[in-house]
């Protein structure tokens, strides 16, 4: 068999469970990525003001980071079906405590944000190891790519959905949809088909098990490589977009048609490469995936070098291609090589450091550019995210994501 041939199988949407799995993960992405929106939509209606804004997106991050290990543990002890019901319920109560608290009680508005993102958090690794559950794994490449593309034409959409809406709804009564988005995620998804019974745990506290867990991930060399390539690449390319795009965007090219332009190629990219991914099937799937982790370099690369901005804005969607190409093949092995009962918990350490890292390197890429320049950083991002793939990648289980090479 050639290494694109990919025997026939049927959409994962014709199984049922999938795709009530699928709207519920779709459900919550669609209120998690809503939420910032409406918040800037209520700082333009003087409901709140840019520090409170400031303060309840932070406040939110920090439940989520913390929720992250909690839910992983949680999920792995019970059903994840219960888990996901939970933090998603939480999360819909939560968020119109957030409106009421405008204008009246920033404290009350941060303490709801930091259980709407506890909710967030605490959903995620039950919904990664529900995939597992409900999808045989000849099926969940292609339901991971469904998911992951459901995820970013959310990320796409939401904004002028939120636009949209705020023509006939303000900001209070768009957390309230926000809210049943979040009860939606909570109600449609399925129990999961336990064909395949998880041994009881024996319970130790929650730190003792969590550490299990990330004992179940040493347990895999790539798994590790990859999860540090991930965390390297995420903390300084994602921080050189979030960061100097904006001020290259406005400086160099003296419009910020370019910051739109580049931060939508990127989004359409990551849509090309879940449609590519589904079917795809590499032989060397690990390899191929931290070579489209590295194409993230072009990003830093792009705007170190003075580009014509039709490049910059193809370096954006070039480097969309490739995180979808790594996503998906790494999901679906994790979910393959992970023993069942200890999924969640690998999942969340998964998030914990790849996304849960992201905020230390945008903290530390401003000091950086004040001390070294823009360019020598720009620099160094691109060496690491070309580096840091191709340093997995000589981790000999790196080549196929499995334990055995």
């Amino acid at each position: 068999m050639t290494e694109n041939a990919v025997p026939a199988a049927p959409s994962v949407f014709r199984n049922t469970s999938f795709l009530r799995l699928w709207t519920g993960t779709t459900a919550s992405g669609l209120a998690m990525w809503a939420l910032p929106f409406v918040l800037g939509l209520a700082v333009l209606e003087r409901s709140i003001t840019a520090v409170e804004l400031g303060v309840v997106l932070a406040t939110r991050t920090a439940g989520f980071l913390a929720a992250v290990p909690v839910a992983g543990v949680l999920a792995d002890r019970h059903s994840r079906r219960a888990v996901v019901f939970w933090s998603c319920v939480t999360a819909g109560v939560a968020t119109p405590m957030i409106a009421v608290g405008m204008g009246r009680s920033l404290l009350l508005m941060a303490v709801a944000a930091t259980i709407v993102g506890a909710g967030q958090g605490a959903c995620r690794p039950a919904f990664q190891a529900l995939v597992a559950e409900v999808v045989p794994e000849q099926g969940r490449q292609q339901a991971n790519a469904a998911t992951t593309l459901a995820i970013r034409v959310t990320t796409l959409v939401a904004p002028s959905l939120t636009a949209l809406a705020s023509l006939l709804l303000d900001a209070r009564a768009l957390l309230a949809v926000t809210a049943v988005a979040w009860l939606c995620a909570a109600l449609v998804p399925p129990k999961g088909s336990a064909g395949q019974p998880r041994p009881a745990i024996a319970r130790t506290g929650l730190v003792a098990e969590f550490a299990d867990g990330i004992r179940e991930a040493r347990r895999h060399p790539w798994m590790l490589a990859g999860l540090g390539a991930l965390t390297a690449v995420i903390a300084t390319g994602y921080s050189a977009t979030a960061v100097l795009l904006p001020l290259i965007s406005r400086d160099r090219y003296g419009t910020e048609a370019v910051l739109a332009a580049a931060t939508t190629a990127h989004t359409l990219g990551a849509l090309a490469g879940a449609v590519l991914i589904a079917r795809w099937r590499p032989r060397a799937a690990g390899w191929a995936a931290l070579a489209g982790l590295g194409c993230y370099a072009s990003i830093p690369l792009g705007l170190l070098v003075p580009v014509h901005p039709v490049v910059l804005v193809g370096a954006y969607a070039v480097a969309g291609i490739g995180i979808e190409l790594f996503n998906v093949p790494w999901f679906t092995a994790i979910q393959r090589e992970v023993e069942p009962a200890k999924l969640a918990r690998v999942s969340s350490l998964d998030f914990l450091l790849s996304y849960g890292l992201a905020p230390v390197g945008l903290a530390l890429i401003a000091p950086a550019l004040g001390r070294f320049g823009e360019s020598a950083v720009l620099a160094g991002c691109v060496a690491v995210c070309l580096a840091a793939p191709a340093a997995a990648a000589l981790v000999p289980s790196s080549r196929g994501f499995r334990r055995t090479p």
